[in-house]
C-alpha cells in the first residue's frame, strides 16, 4: 500500500510538473506574411537553442511544384501556392491546403495562368493570407482568389487585368492581401485610380479604390497597417511613393515621393514607434519621421547612392531589415549585412558571413526571436545569430532545404533558394521548386 502511495504521489507531481510546464510555453500559428501582423517576430517560446548535430528533424516532407510563394500556417492548415509550367509561358497555379501534423494535401484548387511579362517566371510571388474561414491567394499573373480554408471552395475570384485593367508588373504580381474588418486589400495596378483596392472579404465587391496607376503600377511590395499619428493607416510603397490610406475608406493621408527603379518595392517597410523605413536594391535606403498628433510623416535622411555596387547605406533586395533599438540590421545588394545608425543611416559594420557569398541580388530573411534572429539565406541554410551594434555573433548553422530556384545570375551553388518560410508551433515549414518541409525547432 505504501508503493502504491508513492507512485500515485510520484504520478500526481509529475502531471503537476508537465500542465505547468506546458503553461509556460506558448505556441502561435503564421497567418500571412512574416507572421501577424507582418512584423517578422517569432514570439513562441520552447525553442531550441542550438541545433541537433545531425541536422533538424523532419516531421514531413511533401512534393510541389514551382513558386516562390511562403507558406501560411493557420488552425492546423498549412497553405502555399505553386505553378506547374505548361506550353510555353502559360500553366497552372495552385492554391493548396496540408495538414500541418503530417503534410497530407487536404484539397486543391486551380487555375490556367499565363505568365507572358512576368520576369523569373518560375511560380507565384505572394503568400496566402488566412482569416478565420477563408484564405486568400494572389497568383504571379494577377488572379486573386477567396476559398474556403475547410474544403477549398472557390467563393469569389477577381482578375487583375481582366476586370481593373491591368498591367503585370515586371516581376509579376507579389503582394500578399491584407485583412482589415470586412475588407480584404491588395495591390491591383488597375486603371483609373484602382492601383489599391478592398474587397468585401465576403462576396468580392468592391469596397473602395485608390491611387492612380497611370505613371506606374502597383509595384511588388506588402501592404502593412500601422498605427500612428492617433490613427491607423495602411502604407502602400509603390514605385513612385510611399503613401499612407485609411484603410476603412482608401482616403490618403500623406505621400512622401520615392521613385524607385525597375519596380524593386520588395522589401516590406518597416515599422517603429515614429520611425518608417524602406530600403531597395538600386536606389538605397529612406527613414521617414511619423507625426505622433496626426496622420503625416516628412522624410529624415535619405542614401545617397543609386548605384547597386557603390552602396552609402542599405540596398535590400528581398529580405526585410530589422529596427532593433537605435539601430537597423538588413542584407544589402551583393548580400552584405549591415548595421546602421537608425537616426542618421551611418554605417556601423558589415559582414559577409551569413550570405558565404558577394553576389549579386544574394540575400537573406531574417525573423527576430527573443535576443536573437533566424535567418534564412539563399543557399538553403538556417541560422541562429546575435545582431548588435559591436557586430554579427553567429550562434549556430544547420542546412534546412535544397536551393533550387534560377537566380539569374552566376552563384556558387547554381541555384537559390527565395521563399519565405513560416515558423510556426515550434516548426519551421519551408519549400523550394520541388517540395515543402516541415520540421522541428522544439528545445530537447
Amino acid at each position: 500500500m505504501h508503493t502504491q502511495h508513492a507512485r500515485r504521489r510520484r504520478s500526481w507531481i509529475l502531471t503537476l510538473l508537465v500542465v505547468a510546464g506546458a503553461a509556460t510555453l506558448s505556441a502561435e500559428d503564421w497567418p500571412e506574411f512574416r507572421g501577424e501582423g507582418r512584423l517578422g517576430v517569432w514570439r513562441e517560446t520552447g525553442i531550441l537553442e542550438r541545433f541537433p548535430e545531425g541536422g533538424l528533424e523532419v516531421r514531413w516532407r511533401t512534393p510541389l511544384h514551382h513558386g516562390y510563394s511562403g507558406p501560411a500556417v493557420a488552425d492546423g492548415r498549412v497553405f502555399v501556392i505553386d505553378f506547374e509550367r505548361g506550353r510555353g509561358l502559360e500553366g497552372i497555379e495552385r492554391l493548396l491546403a496540408l495538414d500541418e501534423n503530417t503534410g497530407e494535401i487536404l484539397w486543391e484548387t486551380s487555375w490556367e495562368a499565363n505568365y507572358a511579362g512576368v520576369s523569373w517566371d518560375e511560380g507565384p510571388r505572394a503568400t496566402p493570407t488566412v482569416d478565420g474561414d477563408r484564405v486568400y491567394a494572389v497568383g504571379a499573373s494577377g488572379i486573386m482568389t477567396a476559398a474556403s480554408v475547410d474544403t477549398g471552395e472557390v467563393l469569389w475570384r477577381t482578375r487583375f487585368q481582366e476586370d481593373w485593367g491591368s498591367e503585370i508588373p515586371q516581376w509579376g504580381f507579389a503582394g500578399s492581401p491584407i485583412l482589415d474588418g470586412e475588407r480584404v486589400i491588395t495591390q491591383v495596378g488597375g486603371t483609373p485610380d484602382a492601383k489599391v483596392v478592398a474587397f468585401h472579404r465576403e462576396t468580392g465587391d468592391e469596397v473602395w479604390r485608390a491611387l492612380s496607376s497611370v505613371e506606374a503600377g502597383a509595384g511588388v511590395a506588402q501592404p502593412t497597417i500601422i498605427d500612428a499619428g492617433g490613427v491607423r493607416q495602411l502604407i502602400i510603397w509603390h514605385p513612385l511613393a510611399v503613401s499612407a490610406l485609411n484603410p476603412e475608406t482608401g482616403e490618403v493621408y500623406w505621400e512622401q515621393p520615392f521613385e524607385v527603379d525597375y519596380n524593386m518595392t520588395v522589401a516590406t517597410p518597416v515599422h517603429r514607434g515614429s520611425d518608417l523605413f524602406v530600403t531597395t536594391f538600386y536606389n538605397g535606403p529612406m527613414m521617414l519621421g511619423l507625426n505622433n498628433d496626426r496622420p503625416a510623416a516628412e522624410m529624415v535622411w535619405r542614401g545617397s547612392s543609386n548605384s547597386e555596387i557603390l552602396t552609402d547605406g542599405l540596398h535590400a533586395v528581398i529580405g526585410t531589415p530589422i529596427i532593433d533599438g537605435d539601430y537597423i540590421y538588413g542584407f544589402g545588394s551583393y548580400g552584405q549585412l549591415r548595421c546602421l545608425v537608425a537616426a542618421t543611416g551611418e554605417r556601423v559594420w558589415e559582414t559577409q558571413d551569413a550570405t558565404s557569398e558577394r553576389a549579386r541580388w544574394a540575400s537573406a530573411f531574417m525573423v527576430q526571436h527573443e535576443d536573437r534572429v533566424f535567418i534564412n539565406n539563399d543557399r538553403g541554410d538556417l541560422i541562429i545569430a546575435r545582431l548588435t551594434p559591436e557586430g554579427y555573433e553567429e550562434l549556430d548553422r544547420t542546412p534546412l532545404i535544397e536551393p533550387t530556384s534560377r537566380p539569374g545570375n552566376r552563384r556558387e551553388l547554381t541555384y537559390v533558394n527565395w521563399s519565405h518560410p513560416a515558423y510556426a508551433n515550434r516548426h519551421i515549414i519551408a519549400r523550394n521548386d520541388e517540395e515543402i518541409i516541415s520540421a522541428s525547432l522544439a528545445a530537447p
